[in-house]
């Protein structure tokens, strides 16, 4: 929310978080220790009081920018990760079926949610149904997906073999390993374009100073650098797991 408040016959306008039901001028009050645009200053306060809770509220901005930032940066890294546990390595991999939806109970669920998965060997994957009930709708999901393996049912388990991978295809799925680490690289950087435009607009507006907003913007670019030194390393690290025997 956006409100105006008045210092020294100076209007600024600054957002200022209200909880459901509140006034402006309880936020404002709340924020600047009492003090709002309808009140006048008392005899004997300094001006730079008023200065000081618009510095306070400055550092707030630039904060809460630079966590919007960051949260949105891991949520890359985290997408990333989710991204890279699907690609086929050398070894049975759980994480192979992690991102699988399985039609049962008259909806579309997450199989975690519906059993629990393993890879007791290097070829195979293990999967053991919570309710033995779900087995089936479980197998048709296998099928219908892009994985290409063929499930069987043994008893109140199903098996996946996990064929070896051909050399040829190991190259494709490090090929497909380098565009996901690419793609999270670019979302990163237009994070980072992002959240230098909201430090530009709030210096332009007078919310930050010049410094402030220079001072973000190499905060940025630091965490920038970090998140993709971290794209890098889980898939250098994927890699190294597909091109294994």
């Amino acid at each position: 929310m956006t409100i105006s408040y008045e210092f020294d016959s100076a209007i600024r306008t600054c957002p200022l978080p209200c909880r459901e039901g509140d006034s402006p001028i309880f936020a404002a009050k709340t924020q600047l220790g009492g003090a709002t645009s309808t009140a006048p200053r008392k005899s004997g306060q300094s001006p730079r009081n008023g200065q000081a809770a618009l510095e306070r509220i400055a550092i707030m901005t630039t904060e809460e920018l630079l966590f919007d930032v960051e949260e949105r940066m891991e949520k890359t890294i985290d997408g990333l990760k989710s991204d890279l546990s699907g690609i086929r390595t050398g070894r049975a991999n759980p994480g192979l079926v992690d991102s699988l939806r399985v039609d049962a109970y008259g909806s579309s669920v997450p199989i975690k949610q519906l059993a629990s998965v393993g890879a007791p060997d290097p070829n195979q994957i293990v999967i053991r149904a919570y309710d033995p009930g779900t087995l089936k709708d479980i197998e048709k999901a296998i099928q219908a997906s892009s994985l290409g393996l063929n499930p069987r049912i043994d008893g109140q388990v199903i098996r996946l073999n996990v064929p070896a991978l051909s050399a040829e295809v190991r190259r494709k799925m490090v090929g497909r390993v380098r565009e996901l680490c690419e793609e999270a690289k670019v979302a990163v950087r237009n994070i980072r374009r992002d959240g230098n435009k909201k430090a530009e607009q709030a210096e332009k507006a007078k919310e930050i100073s010049e410094d402030d907003r220079d001072q973000t913007k190499d905060e940025i670019q630091e965490m920038t650098k970090k998140f993709e030194s971290r794209a890098n390393d889980l898939a250098k690290a994927r890699e190294k797991e597909v091109m294994e025997n």
